[in-house]
């Protein structure tokens, strides 16, 4: 897709257009004013929604930051890198001691709410279009509407309540849309607030059979029930789980585990949303920004930084004969499967094998593509709800899907308890390093004793939230409140 930049205006993080002197900076150079007659076309529309997707490929919002807040700080990952080498910040996310000031949340932020601009702008601008052809924009705008739900829900579960941003904000900002963006919601009007856009975007959008060709990337009916799901999930919403788990169709688990992490697997029957890295050598901003290099393996012989390593925890979590070991982390002293070896000689022990690139493994931009939904989450959702309703019998063939295609049999548990403790145990090995694990052990009360485990102090009434940043509340003023906690 072609790569397409906003200009915005920023304060404190939250991102502001004035619609009368916005332009849009079209690569490789040529800049236009975002006027509607200029963009008045198909693909003058489709433009719009390219930059949204684009923005997840940004280095603050899927890379080095983001994998401190989701990854780093579980259980499931260490900071990796040389004992010297603290990423900036990664390691007292790492040892759970960050404050208000910790750069990777407020990138984390930052990242979103613009990317949240950027939703904000297309959908004001996608009604002034008048020569677009009318089913391409219904299905643009919900394109939109799912990415500005998937940024939302990313921001609540980690801060909890946030300011709501549904429209972009004329310069000079006026006192009703300044409130909007410096003050926090509660988190039960965020999620409404997803939920309402998730709706609007099923009913715009067309189910993944009827894309071709290149559209098969973009998102689809299913990912919208699919992320609804989720959405239900976190809210302990268990029916509706079953309900939107049951409405993603056309979707399948693909028969071999690793190969949907390589390139011959993107897209495939199992993925629902996934980001797409093209990999490029030369041209600048075709993959996720230093995603691969700076989780490869770091030292004499390696190629990367080396940052979020697989904790020994992990690795001894998985059951002999799991393929998912195997298809997550690299392994010193081994060869991967493009023959590529890693030598005895690199710093640490383990490394994100979901992160690397055949093709372009020690660049900047790769190939590599990031996977934020899949059918198999969807079957364990499904689960997890089942078994919280008491309909254990009908959850326990769920898990055994799963655990079959990795290679393991039927679980031996059948009680409820038991049941919930396989599932999350699934979830966890099943969506290693996809971004779920801190979110899942906070909503399921099991962080304070899997960071004990880990060697960490998670501290109940302190650690469920992340801090909201300081330069935030700064200007914010009396609008808005830090996080319980005292950071």
């Amino acid at each position: 897709m072609k790569r397409l930049y906003i200009s915005i205006f920023v304060l404190s993080g939250l991102f502001i257009s004035g619609c009368s002197n916005d332009f849009l900076d079209v690569e490789p150079s040529e800049a236009i004013p975002a006027d509607p007659a200029l963009v008045n076309s198909d693909e003058g529309a489709s433009s719009f929604v390219t930059a949204i997707y684009n923005q997840f490929l940004g280095w603050e919002m899927s890379s080095f930051g983001w994998n401190a807040v989701s990854s780093i700080i579980s259980d499931d990952a260490d900071k990796g890198s040389d004992p010297g080498d603290a990423g900036g910040d990664k390691d007292i996310v790492d040892a759970l001691t960050y404050n208000a000031s910790t750069p990777s949340f407020e990138s984390t932020w930052n990242a979103n709410y613009a990317g949240i601009n950027r939703c904000n702008q297309a959908l004001e601008m996608f009604p002034k279009l008048d020569k677009v052809t009318p089913a391409l924009k219904t299905r643009l705008e919900g394109e939109a509407k799912f990415m500005r739900a998937f940024m939302y829900f990313t921001l609540v579960k980690g801060y909890g309540g946030v300011p709501i941003v549904d429209h972009l904000a004329l310069v000079p900002i006026s006192e009703e849309d300044r409130k909007m963006q410096l003050t926090r919601k509660p988190a039960a009007e965020v999620y409404a607030f997803i939920e309402k856009d998730l709706k609007d975007a099923i009913a715009n959008l067309p189910e993944k059979s009827a894309y071709a060709g290149n559209d098969k990337k973009r998102v689809s009916k299913g990912s919208a029930y699919a992320l609804l799901a989720k959405v239900s999930l976190y809210q302990k919403k268990w029916q509706e789980v079953i309900d939107n788990c049951d409405k993603v169709t056309g979707y399948s688990l693909v028969s071999d585990y690793a190969l949907q992490y390589k390139k011959e697997g993107e897209f495939g029957p199992e993925s629902i949303f996934e980001i797409d890295g093209i990999g490029s050598t030369s041209s600048p901003g075709f993959g996720i920004g230093n995603y691969t290099v700076s989780q490869a393996p770091r030292g004499a012989g390696g190629w990367g930084w080396g940052f979020n390593t697989p904790t020994e925890g992990l690795a001894n979590a998985y059951e002999a004969g799991d393929v998912r070991r195997a298809a997550t982390i690299i392994f010193r002293g081994s060869v991967l499967y493009d023959g590529q070896p890693v030598p005895a000689t690199v710093a640490n022990p383990r490394y994100n094998y979901k992160a690397y690139s055949s093709a372009f493994y020690n660049q900047e931009f790769t190939d590599t593509n990031l996977r934020y939904l899949r059918y198999a989450e969807v079957v364990l959702m499904k689960a997890e709800a089942l078994n919280e309703l008491g309909q254990t019998s009908a959850a326990i063939p769920l898990v055994n899907m799963i655990r079959k295609r990795a290679g393991l049999g039927d679980t031996p548990f059948t009680s409820q308890t038991d049941i919930r403790k396989a599932i999350y145990k699934e979830r966890r090995l099943e969506m290693a390093f996809e971004h779920d694990r801190w979110f899942d052990l906070v909503r399921t009360g099991q962080a304070q004793a899997a960071m004990a485990a880990d060697g960490k102090t998670f501290v109940v009434g302190k650690h469920e939230l992340f801090p909201i940043p300081t330069s935030f509340l700064r200007e914010a003023g009396a609008l808005s409140q830090q996080n319980p906690g005292g950071y």
